[in-house]
């Protein structure tokens, strides 16, 4: 029995930055041994087993061969007889493909330290084009470590578009798809997952709204950057400047939805784009089961962004329907992501990243003025159901004319 660190335990310790999860490989045994040195299994799909004492995973050596469509559509082969090198080659890149013993000798056939080395993402092998899933992965790893100079191999974004135009990407299933979305998101560089999916034309397939953005022109006295997609990948590397929550990132990713669905004849004017985007902020919310805090955000900054703009000039009845759509009495953490990604909007445009945006102020002062009124003297008074109802909404309306006066 020999055990190995693989995968991206090596990867980022050779890399030089920190390793947060660790996989192990256990070569040359049996799941029989493993159950006798008191391992717990875990894996349905193949023998994985829990650390006795410290609860970490080792998975026994395997191979795999595809079996069926989608992500799940392998059979797997787990005995002594599998070597490190059969299951190095069945993993997606070559930085990937490493293993390293106690010693730190690291193994590596497939030459990952040389593409560590030239900052190059490249497929182990044909095999790769087997696995919807990592077209999206690969994706992701470009947005996880292109700040460190690494790119795509031509030859592995060839394969990815053989991918992303054989159909097998609709096998992906919500859940897997949702959970690289969410971690491509919360990396550094977001809007280079967006990018690379693009290339290879997945984006397309996968996220046909936001890819009908690029082309579209904006105004270029609002928008100077004038593409749309362009723009939403300026308001999606803004918020992960800025280490804005999934919630925020998601709504900033489809807040411009609507734009993709007016009319040639109309360019560079969006008019109503926040109502005609939301059938399709609702498509994409529903197509990969994003979780309902994302939901709703999205729907809601992509509903009211602009009047997150216009704040200073809004009416104080409809500032008060603002904050009651948000519900700002309940869930103010809600109002604050809403006023966040607003303001990832206005800095997503070129040249105008470090422009101020005293709109975000203004509303927390808004919401602290209605929320400054108090319910005690009304009941006092003697307002119940549907008058206490109307009664509060009129005191909130004085406490927003009020301070909409003093701003």
């Amino acid at each position: 029995m020999r055990i190995y660190k693989v995968g991206g335990a090596v990867r980022d310790r050779l890399l030089g930055i920190p390793v947060a999860d660790i996989d192990r490989v256990v070569v040359g045994a049996t799941t029989e041994e493993m159950l006798a040195k008191g391992f717990r299994p875990v894996g349905a799909d193949f023998p994985v087993f829990l650390h006795p004492k410290t609860g970490e995973e080792y998975a026994l050596a395997r191979t795999e061969r595809k079996s069926g469509r989608g992500y799940g559509g392998f059979t797997f082969h787990a005995s002594p007889e599998v070597t490190l090198e059969e299951d190095l080659i069945r993993r997606d890149l070559t930085i990937n493909a490493m293993a390293e013993d106690d010693q730190q000798n690291v193994t590596d056939p497939y030459h990952g330290q040389r593409d560590l080395e030239a900052r190059i993402l490249r497929h182990v092998s044909p095999a790769f084009a087997e696995d919807p899933l990592r077209v999206l992965r690969v994706a992701r790893f470009a947005a996880r470590y292109s700040g460190l100079g690494f790119t795509v191999a031509a030859e592995t974004l060839d394969l990815m578009r053989q991918l992303s135009e054989s159909g097998e990407l609709q096998a992906l299933t919500a859940e897997r798809s949702w959970k690289e979305i969410s971690r491509a998101l919360m990396e550094d560089r977001p809007q280079v997952f967006i990018e690379v999916l693009r290339a290879c034309g997945a984006l397309k397939v996968l996220m046909p709204e936001i890819d009908a953005l690029f082309g579209v022109p904006q105004p270029e006295t609002h928008h100077p950057e004038i593409d749309t997609g362009a723009h939403t990948l300026s308001v999606l590397e803004q918020a992960a400047k800025h280490e804005q929550p999934l919630t925020v990132r998601w709504a900033c990713l489809l807040h411009d939805l609507g734009k993709g669905l007016t009319p040639e004849d109309e360019w560079p004017r969006h008019i109503a784009h926040e109502f005609k985007g939301l059938k399709l902020i609702k498509a994409v919310n529903e197509r990969f089961k994003a979780p309902r805090d994302c939901q709703e955000l999205a729907l809601l900054v992509g509903e009211f962004h602009t009047h997150g703009h216009r704040a200073q000039e809004l009416k104080p009845s409809t500032l008060l329907e603002l904050l009651q759509r948000f519900d700002v009495y309940r869930r103010p953490q809600r109002f604050e992501e809403f006023i966040a990604a607003c303001e990832m909007d206005a800095r997503g445009r070129k040249g105008l990243e470090e422009r101020s945006y005293p709109q975000a102020d203004y509303l927390r002062g808004a919401a602290n003025a209605a929320r400054s009124v108090e319910v005690q003297p009304l009941l006092e008074k003697g307002f119940k159901g549907p008058e206490l109802g109307e009664a509060i909404k009129r005191e909130r309306l004085k406490a927003l004319k009020a301070y909409k006066e003093k701003a």
